[in-house]
């Protein structure tokens, strides 16, 4: 196998997980669980991450990426604040079945196919923009830093294409550590253990929490993944992809798994040209 493909896969990880753990972390503290019950829930996001991505990959031949919703866990971090933790895994699994039943009977699907396909690459650009501004909104607390990092990328680009993305982040990480910037001593390796928390229905979490992570994770994460695969020039059915997530979802629920769903960013790296 070629080098390339291991590097997008490294850094479309990397990406997926550093660019928006810390917020799945705050969702879980908003239902108040304990510290093995957040290791839980990256333990049922990663494992339905990349079970999905595998499944779906090797069965269509194509590559297909899920991840977590980030913008549902942002979501969850400020309407889990004081719900019981079952109640939310209740919440959970009721927008699983949402998520099934677009899938299942194709709705979703319909609506992708009413969106011209320029407009879907322009809702991958405003996905993608946003990382871009964040690059140079840091610059001014680590100015030496980023304008390393952004030279070895524009060196790179123009030299070896292949291997921008890993050199700029061997340079960050070469720099930190001489910085006296990464500090390991904190870190204990260990394996996360399930934690399975006993659902608990409500309506109130049903339409406070359910719903509205079923609409954000709809159209703010599936939406740019689809427009990242056509953008891509990959013609993946919609309607199994997104069944398929909603019943992942379903099962790892109770773990933690709130809901997974097409990946856009770290698609986009894994469908680029030098991957």
């Amino acid at each position: 196998m070629p080098l390339s493909p291991l590097v997008a896969g490294f850094v479309a990880v990397l990406v997926g997980f550093t660019s928006s753990v810390v917020i799945v972390f705050q969702a879980a503290a908003a239902f108040g669980a304990t510290a093995a019950e957040t290791a839980s829930w990256i333990w049922a996001l990663g494992l339905g991450m990349g079970l999905t991505s595998l499944g779906l990959s090797w069965c269509y031949r194509q590559p297909v990426l899920t991840a977590w919703s980030t913008p549902g866990a942002a979501l969850l971090a400020s309407a889990g604040l004081g719900v019981p933790l079952a109640e939310g895994v209740g919440a959970f699994i009721v927008c699983a079945l949402l998520m099934t039943a677009a899938g299942a009977s194709g709705a979703f699907a319909r609506v992708m196919n009413r969106i011209p396909m320029a407009l879907a690459a322009a809702l991958l650009a405003g996905v993608l923009a946003r990382f871009a501004f964040d690059a140079f909104a840091a610059a001014e607390r680590e100015l030496l830093l980023v304008a390393t990092m952004f030279a070895v990328y524009l060196a790179g680009r123009r030299w070896w294409p292949r291997w921008a993305v890993p050199a700029v982040l061997a340079a960050g990480m070469a720099l930190a550590a001489a910085r006296g910037q990464l500090d390991f001593g904190a870190v204990r390796w260990q394996l996360a253990t399930p934690v399975f928390t006993w659902p608990r229905f409500s309506l109130a979490a049903a339409v406070g929490i359910a719903l509205p992570l079923f609409v954000v994770t709809m159209a703010s994460q599936n939406l740019p993944g689809v427009a990242a695969q056509r953008a891509a020039g990959y013609d993946t059915p919609v309607s199994p992809v997104v069944t398929t997530t909603g019943l992942a979802t379903l099962l790892l629920a109770p773990f933690g798994g709130y809901a997974l769903n097409l990946a856009a960013i770290t698609a986009a790296i894994c469908m680029g040209r030098e991957a």
